[in-house]
């Protein structure tokens, strides 16, 4: 609504107010806060008040635009041709930020935990012995284990398997070189 409407509106409504004052009925289908006063008046009312009151309407009216006449967003109360005229959108260009590469947000969040330490342990077999047989075990004594001769050891991370593989010798060290990585599913299966 444009400052020339309220104006109008304003002074069609001092008109009313005026032209109420003649009539005796009084009241206007299109003035309801203004019959809602006079109701709560006891249906009487003074010129001063109606001039007073059309004074509040026309301020009222004129803040209610000064608050809508800054940008309009859609659907919002200013949207829809009540004497505004619509604004342009404005976008910000994205083409920059999406020819980046993502590898580098990957890159800082492997960053952070690559410094987290890891247990890592070669399982050669195992085996399940008696509180009598373990007490018995002396120098020499052989503990069979589980696994065949040839068969591939195991490696585990914190406890969890995660690769197979052969017992190697380095620089007088024993090693273990990796033959089968474990599957993502197949560690899923084995936390079950």
């Amino acid at each position: 609504m444009s400052q020339d409407d309220q104006e109008a509106l304003a002074a069609q409504w001092a008109a009313q107010l005026e032209g109420e004052e003649d009539s005796p009925s009084g009241g206007d289908a299109g003035a309801p806060e203004a019959a809602a006063a006079d109701a709560g008046a006891g249906g009487e009312h003074s010129p001063v008040d109606e001039e007073a009151l059309a004074a509040q309407w026309a301020e009222a009216l004129a803040d209610d635009e000064e608050d809508k006449s800054g940008p309009s967003t859609f659907g919002g109360a200013g949207a829809g041709g009540f004497g505004q005229t619509p604004t342009d959108a404005h976008f910000r260009d994205m083409t920059e930020m999406s020819r980046q590469p993502k590898d580098n947000k990957l890159k800082r969040e492997l960053d952070f935990i690559l410094d987290i330490p890891l247990d890592v342990s070669a399982e050669l077999g195992r085996t399940r012995l008696l509180i009598n047989e373990l007490l018995q075990l002396g120098q020499g004594s052989v503990v069979e284990l589980n696994k065949l001769a040839g068969e591939p050891l195991e490696v585990y991370v914190n406890g969890k398997l995660v690769a197979r593989g052969e017992a190697v010798v380095i620089n007088e060290k024993f090693g273990v070189r990796l033959t089968d990585i474990i599957s993502p599913i197949e560690r899923v299966k084995q936390l079950g």
